[in-house]
């Protein structure tokens, strides 16, 4: 099957903008791309006009939950929850991610191994969803951060037991807790959760069988301890020093922020029924967690798009809320698309496969009917969204999308 897209303009996702071109893809990949001054005139597959519309990679959530649903204290309804249950609403979830432009996400946490399910199930047709690399269930200490949907483990021998069974059960990413976090009763960002010795053995049990890993690192020794044993990802980050981001650079490791999250929390606030701690913490630690992005984005850190979707208000189809909270840190337009496509797809160590629209890589794409490198909020509006494309396929009918073109006519 090929396809030609014309008279388009192109965010590539590696800082190249082609104002007026064109793109082909065959067989799910993308085979060609250039200027529309130097396009072929005997071209005899399917060929369609954009007319200005504009073309980018498919974005990429570093960081979500989709058995989580936005509760006001988002692990209360998960307790007692079925495995079918949690199927369904990360099903429904998934459509409602993809749906918002989201072609590939990271689940960092989920109720037993149902997100591993829901990734086959995507993956083998049974259902339409975003491609997940699924994290299975995240790892902390005995009452740490995340133990409702996490498997406990003190010491570094059991760390690496839990991060073995975690491999067993095939997960694409270990996370592991370093840190104290926002949503669990009891615990604070800034606690140290986990030693140097116990996140240096889970993290080199995921290593010795090629798995990357990913840190819960919210307060300043945490971080620090995650990095110096290896850590590939960094999630929240919120008090970062000068150390620590220069850790960072060095070990070429980058931050996803999640500032979508505390936002959420603070926009709702007591009256909407988000319990007190959780607003509370969220307050406390707001403004360092914008902070610390700055200083990180400035020093040269990789910023890679991620939500935490699914905690309190931070609603799945709505990850493109994330944009404008990066865009409030002073990221242009064009570089908050590049932190949700090409440089997503590094941290999450798939840049080889998608991330940018390159000759080669999987054709995951967004059409769009309004440039975002006008307006980055645009990107917020299910309107502004033509087509969707996972390796070459449209997520929505040929003739509705056929329909969307006329109507621009």
């Amino acid at each position: 099957m090929e396809k030609r897209y014309k008279n388009c303009t192109i965010i590539t996702g590696t800082g190249r903008v082609i104002d007026s071109g064109w793109l082909q893809v065959k067989n799910g990949t993308i085979a060609a791309l250039g200027l529309m001054a130097e396009i072929k005139s005997d071209y005899s597959g399917d060929d369609i006009d954009l007319d200005g519309m504009t073309v980018m990679p498919g974005m990429i959530d570093c960081h979500l939950h989709l058995v989580m649903d936005g509760s006001p204290d988002p692990t209360l309804p998960l307790m007692g929850m079925d495995d079918s249950t949690a199927t369904i609403i990360m099903i429904n979830n998934a459509w409602k991610t993809l749906n918002a432009g989201f072609t590939t996400v990271r689940d960092l946490g989920c109720l037993n191994h149902v997100g591993l399910k829901v990734r086959d199930a995507i993956n083998n047709g049974l259902v339409k969803g975003p491609r997940i690399l699924c994290a299975g269930q995240m790892i902390c200490m005995t009452g740490g951060h995340g133990w409702q949907i996490g498997i406990e483990a003190d010491g570094p021998n059991e760390v690496r037991k839990a991060v073995r069974k975690q491999l067993k059960a095939g997960v694409d990413v270990v996370k592991l807790m370093a840190t104290g976090g926002i949503c669990t009763k009891g615990v604070e960002p800034g606690q140290t959760q986990y030693s140097l010795e116990e996140m240096t053995a889970g993290v080199e049990e995921a290593h010795k069988a090629g798995i990357s890993t990913a840190a819960h690192a919210q307060g300043l020794n945490g971080v620090k301890i995650a990095l110096h044993a290896g850590i590939d990802t960094i999630e929240h980050g919120m008090n970062l020093d000068d150390e620590a981001i220069n850790l960072m650079l060095e070990n070429n490791v980058p931050l996803i922020p999640t500032l979508s999250a505390g936002a959420h929390i603070i926009s709702n606030g007591l009256q909407a029924g988000i319990p007190s701690y959780i607003v509370e913490k969220s307050i406390c630690h707001r403004e360092n967690r914008i902070k610390s992005c700055i200083n990180a984005f400035k020093a040269g850190v990789a910023i890679a798009l991620g939500t935490d979707a699914g905690t309190p208000f931070n609603l799945h189809g709505n990850n493109a809320f994330e944009l404008s909270e990066l865009y409030a840190t002073g990221m242009t337009p064009h570089e908050i698309i590049i932190s949700a496509t090409a440089a997503a797809a590094k941290a999450l160590k798939i840049s080889d496969m998608t991330g940018t629209i390159e000759i080669g890589k999987q054709s995951d794409l967004l059409i769009l009917k309004t440039n975002p490198l006008t307006d980055i909020k645009v990107l917020q509006q299910r309107k502004t969204i033509a087509d969707i494309h996972i390796a070459g396929k449209s997520i929505f009918a040929e003739n509705n999308f056929q329909m969307v073109l006329e109507s621009n006519v």
